[in-house]
């Protein structure tokens, strides 16, 4: 048996999990994954699901670390952009109030699923704190120079809470006060600036 072939083979079937994962959970919920749905949606066998990853869960939380993995790449790169803090603000909340809510939807639902589940919500904590660590570092030097008189962890602390909101309450539809929050906030820094 030729092992790359093997790993090749497993690489592309594990990625094709991930991939079904990704879609039917924003499609259709938490509720509404089985084993053999998602097997069905990549094109592979169902005893794959347990076989790779251990559990459906597990499925779920490697593909939230995954698409995590990418945001956090593109937020690095967006804060670490040679541009006015003022414009990297307005693209971060653009991102957050984009019409794809792929990602809200995964994070929210991943994390109900890690209320209950004490070993996935180390793993929903570690996700939690790679963002934590994105904002740190972007705003640590902005709250110096705007005068934001609060410790860094606290500011970091608010923008994780602001999105958290945003996201939960866009997720339920309600978007009253969204814009109207954005744009005083967008008014004070361009004041600051």
């Amino acid at each position: 048996m030729d092992v790359a072939k093997v790993s090749t083979a497993r690489a592309a079937a594990e990625e094709a999990l991930l991939d079904a994962a990704e879609r039917v959970l924003v499609d259709a919920g938490y509720a509404g994954i089985t084993t053999r749905r998602l097997a069905e949606e990549a094109g592979v066998n169902h005893g794959l699901v347990h076989y790779y990853f251990g559990s459906v869960e597990n499925l779920l939380v490697r593909m939230l670390e995954r698409f995590t993995e990418r945001l956090i790449t593109r937020q690095r790169e967006m804060y670490a952009a040679d541009m006015p803090f003022l414009e990297k603000w307005r693209t971060a909340m653009r991102y957050l109030m984009d019409d794809d809510v792929t990602y809200e939807k995964i994070w929210l639902e991943l994390q109900a699923l890690a209320w209950n589940t004490p070993e996935l919500q180390e793993r929903v904590a570690h996700v939690n704190d790679e963002w934590r660590a994105v904002l740190t570092e972007a705003f640590d030097e902005p709250r110096r120079r705007y005068g934001i008189d609060i410790p860094l962890e606290a500011l970091v602390s608010l923008v994780m809470t602001f999105n958290e909101g945003i996201i939960l309450e866009r997720a339920q539809g309600i978007t009253t006060g969204h814009d109207e929050l954005l744009a005083w906030i967008d008014c004070w820094l361009e004041e600051k600036s």
